[in-house]
């Protein structure tokens, strides 16, 4: 993606710590095309799902049908069945129908009807979402926001990228020839390299007391969960995996903590500026990092 390795790279690195992706930014920026091409460039299954206020929880899980001749219930897998899955303007669709992806999300399984289903290995959700449209839209709440590892900004691009993107363009569409580069087995070969990269002790009360400021700041109406503590420090191994090291430094934490934990606190509408942005609990988390001292 034209100048923007630094967003490619957490998307990577979400990926390699068995996380889901949350792509924010305003329309046409290229979310949905940064989340399929990822999707494409790996030797997985794909699905995209088309987030709309009519979407039912069994348009995405699937459904129980009863098959007359052989007197049993079948279940017909949805297209949360999948190594890769899209999840187009998540936000567009109602609470009830985001609830289903929550414990997909979290353990990689859902249950319907009694019974559990286990989803595909590697499993990972990238979705995409504008924040400044509300017509039409449903915001997730922390409880969904929580499941994702990272919160991204696409941004726009610099003048120079641009230009080539506009050279580049051709009359035919958009649609960029990807061939897939890793296979499923071989990402989820990755992800076990990623989970041994060391996290000494000292790194982990950097994160442990990261955490505290946010939980007990008066900036802070929630802080970051032990879910978020977590996931902290996977992003972390990932990142210092991706820069070829098999340890973590508190450089590392601080590249991933805005993405990783931002969106998971609520700042007090004390510190509020502007309640209409999510901008907000990045500078406060920018501020955090700047109080917190660095292990040394």
């Amino acid at each position: 993606m034209r100048g923007k390795s630094d967003v490619v790279d957490m998307c990577l690195v979400a990926l390699l710590g068995r996380g889901h992706v949350l792509l924010e930014d305003v329309p046409g920026v290229g979310k949905t095309t940064l989340a399929s091409l990822i999707a494409r460039s790996i030797q997985c299954s794909f699905q995209r799902i088309q987030f709309t206020s009519d979407l039912l929880p069994s348009d995405i899980l699937g459904v129980t049908i009863y098959d007359a001749e052989k007197k049993v219930f079948d279940f017909h897998q949805g297209p949360l069945f999948a190594n890769v899955v899209l999840a187009d303007e998540i936000n567009r669709t109602t609470p009830k129908t985001q609830s289903a992806l929550l414990e997909a999300m979290n353990s990689g399984r859902v249950s319907i009807d009694r019974q559990s289903h286990v989803l595909p290995a590697p499993f990972i959700v990238i979705a995409t979402q504008n924040p400044i449209e509300f017509h039409g839209t449903f915001p997730l709440p922390k409880s969904q926001m929580d499941r994702f590892m990272v919160r991204l900004r696409v941004g726009y691009p610099a003048r120079e990228a641009e230009m080539q993107i506009l050279r580049e363009q051709k009359l035919t569409g958009s649609d960029h020839p990807v061939e897939a580069v890793i296979t499923g087995g071989e990402v989820g070969k990755l992800q076990d390299l990623a989970a041994a990269v060391t996290v000494d002790d000292d790194i982990l009360e950097y994160i442990t007391r990261l955490a505290e400021a946010t939980r007990t700041g008066s900036e802070f109406e929630l802080g970051i969960s032990t879910r978020g503590t977590l996931a902290l420090r996977r992003c972390a191994q990932g990142y210092a995996m991706l820069n070829g090291r098999n340890f973590v430094t508190p450089d590392d934490v601080k590249k991933v903590a805005i993405q990783t934990i931002a969106h998971r606190v609520v700042v007090a509408r004390t510190f509020e500026s502007n309640g209409l942005s999510s901008s907000e609990d990045e500078a406060a988390i920018a501020r955090v990092l700047e109080s917190v001292p660095v292990p040394v």
